[in-house]
């Protein structure tokens, strides 16, 4: 149960919680661009199994790989495209805490 509430609540109640905090100006716009992130699962389609809960998804799914994460990275580097990969390394940094949890579990 923690493994899903930690898992869910970095995708979707902590972009709600920066955009709160962070960009009070354009609330409402940033809440949406940092929970759409969660359209880069979409490579999940891809995998045989569809769903896999034991499967971390980091460099198993393309817009989960490095490289992926690496441009996620470059994204967040330059003000124009901050807040997109803002959303997208979210995205994956939920997705590592899911990998974490597969890795404890015996």
């Amino acid at each position: 149960m923690i493994r899903f509430i930690a898992h869910y609540g970095i995708h979707f109640i902590v972009p709600i919680v920066i955009a709160i905090y962070f960009y009070r100006e354009n609330m409402l716009w940033s809440a949406v661009i940092l929970l759409s992130a969660i359209v880069i699962d979409l490579d999940h389609l891809l995998a045989t199994p569809l769903f896999d809960p034991n499967r971390c998804s980091i460099n198993f799914h393309p817009l989960h790989s490095y490289w992926a994460i690496g441009l996620y990275t470059v994204m967040f580097i330059f003000k124009k495209t901050r807040i997109f990969g803002l959303a997208l390394l979210l995205h994956i940094l939920a997705d590592i805490v899911d990998c974490l949890f597969i890795l404890r579990t015996p």
